[in-house]
């Protein structure tokens, strides 16, 4: 029994090392994931910003998906 759960354990951590790498992108996949979460956002003022100059929240978001997604890429 101690042997089984043991070889299942491991299975399921190996599985799970081999599906992390699948996570990882090219500094491509990167970029174009970020051009498709730009398209998504609505910009209302045509980049101008509110009254105070800043950017509307969507941006920010697919700013920081970026800078997540090119940090796994290394």
């Amino acid at each position: 029994m101690t042997r089984q759960l043991f070889f299942a354990i491991t299975l399921i951590g190996t599985a799970m090392l081999l599906n992390s790498g699948a996570e990882a992108a090219t500094a491509l996949q990167c970029e174009d994931k970020t051009a498709n979460c730009l398209g998504r956002c609505p910009d209302r003022t045509a980049g101008a910003g509110d009254l105070g100059g800043r950017q509307s929240k969507c941006l920010a978001s697919c700013d920081r998906q970026l800078t997540r997604c090119i940090i796994r890429a290394r």
